[in-house]
């Protein structure tokens, strides 16, 4: 299984990957693993992860993220203020079928 996130920064900016484990994955951006942290997260300091969806391999959730980046801001937020809805926003990029919104606390 793996997750495509978009994740808040301290200065509002919204960053986007992948990982086969969320909980851990934001340890790392939010500096609580040392050394395992992204460059973009690092200078910036992670706040809260704002949206995840699930999918069955890595190629799909690339997938996902790689059109999730390619977003303006303001589509990036409707799309986390509206995560259930996908395919509003990707549904000519990506089979939106192949991801569920899961809640990540």
């Amino acid at each position: 299984m793996y997750y495509t996130y978009m994740l808040r920064c301290a200065d509002n900016s919204i960053y986007t990957g992948i990982t086969t484990d969320v909980a851990r994955r934001f340890a790392e951006h939010s500096g609580q693993i040392a050394g395992k942290c992204a460059k973009y997260t690092e200078s910036r300091k992670a706040v809260r992860i704002d949206a995840v969806w699930k999918s069955e391999n890595r190629e799909t959730a690339s997938r996902l993220g790689y059109y999730i980046k390619k977003l303006p801001k303001n589509k990036k937020e409707q799309l986390i203020d509206d995560r259930d809805n996908l395919k509003k926003f990707l549904s000519d990029k990506v089979d939106c079928s192949a991801y569920k919104p899961i809640n990540f606390k």
